[in-house]
């Protein structure tokens, strides 16, 4: 059993090594057969010329390693560290034109502007093409007299794909990215909006439900009354059910919250919780866009009033942009929450705000208004 576990473990271990290899093959082989170019060419050179085909020979070597080396390493050096990479590549690459004193040769250094378009910033790697470029043209100009006209546009064009495909690849990149950013944003947004719903409609739908199974039971206890006492169980099912209800329609976003349902809701609340409420019976006057985000302020605002205020009264006032909700209880309510919070933010999607505080003859005050309010 000990053997089979060690076996397992360390085929565990060997998969993502192999993979990572994989990963590493994959990556390299483009460069890897880009090396054929230079492979080509500089044997044929050395053996034009015996006196150099050793040195020539390391070197190219040497600059076929670094190359590959770059390219697997460089990207986790710091940006000094990859300029020296750069500048060590470009080193052996000129290195070879003048072993053989043949100026166009200077097209081998089309590895050392790879590498640096992979290191370094765009903004700095695509000037190396260009200046490399000149500096051929110039150098085929003074060797021979006219310039080589087809290795510079053929280094200039090299120089324009590689700096054209890197900046794509890094384009596509940040895209990725910020998909993947977007996508975690909506995630999160989606679970605060079911967060804040389910806070909103159980908060309040359970404490109803909690004040009338607590009159039902008084009434079963006392044995009076027995009628009242069946009605409340009556009214906690139905509203058990219509917390069910809203709870699935939270999860897919089909809910709709009415302010004129809200108020009946919350007037029903109060009343068994021994409170008596003013407010108005028509919500004609208050703007269509508000009067879901209101009936969540009235929900939460009422919800507080039942559970931490001790009040006898509580009054809702409306207006086209506004609404308000004060108690006559002992001028404080819990702690700012989820429930406040959640309000907040519903409210600044309407580009409104929450206020909260003492109300001016004694109890509690919450105030939602909208940008324009008066």
């Amino acid at each position: 059993m000990t053997t089979d576990r060690l076996d397992a473990k360390s085929r565990r271990v060997r998969a993502p090594a192999r993979a990572g290899l994989r990963s590493l093959v994959r990556e390299l082989a483009p460069f890897t057969a880009f090396l054929v170019w230079l492979w080509l060419e500089i044997p044929a050179q050395a053996n034009a010329e015996p006196a150099v085909r050793v040195p020539a020979l390391l070197i190219a070597a040497a600059y076929s390693v670094s190359f590959l080396a770059a390219l697997i390493v460089g990207p986790r050096l710091r940006p000094a560290s990859r300029v020296v990479v750069v500048a060590g590549l470009f080193a052996l690459g000129l290195a070879l034109p003048v072993l053989f004193r043949r100026p166009e040769l200077l097209t081998l250094t089309a590895y050392a502007i790879a590498a640096s378009v992979v290191l370094l910033p765009l903004r700095a790697a695509k000037w190396l093409g260009p200046g490399t470029a000149a500096l051929l043209f110039g150098a085929t100009t003074i060797a021979r007299g006219s310039p080589d006209v087809s290795d510079t546009v053929l280094v200039g064009l090299l120089s324009l794909g590689l700096v054209s495909a890197t900046q794509l690849s890094r384009t596509v990149a940040e895209l990725r990215a910020a998909r993947d950013q977007v996508r975690t944003l909506a995630v999160s947004e989606e679970r605060g909006r079911v967060a804040r719903d389910l806070h909103d409609l159980l908060g309040h739908s359970l404490t109803t439900i909690t004040l009338k199974t607590g009159v039902a039971r008084r009434l079963l206890e006392s044995g009076r009354n027995a009628e009242r006492a069946l009605g409340e169980v009556r009214e906690v099912e139905v509203l058990s059910r219509q917390a069910l209800a809203e709870v699935r329609a939270t999860v897919s976003d089909f809910r709709r919250t009415s302010l004129a349902a809200e108020l009946a809701g919350v007037r029903g609340a109060l009343e068994t919780a021994g409170i008596r409420l003013t407010a108005p019976h028509a919500v004609d006057d208050v703007a269509v866009h508000l009067q879901q985000p209101f009936a969540f302020v009235i929900r939460e605002a009422t919800t507080n009033v039942i559970r931490h205020s001790g009040a006898g009264h509580c009054e809702i006032r409306l207006g086209e942009t506004w609404v308000e909700i004060t108690d006559d209880g002992t001028g404080s309510t819990a702690a700012p929450g989820n429930g406040l919070s959640g309000l907040a933010d519903r409210l600044a999607g309407v580009d409104g705000r929450l206020t909260t505080g003492p109300a001016s003859g004694g109890g509690f005050r919450v105030r939602a208004e909208v940008a324009g309010s008066t």
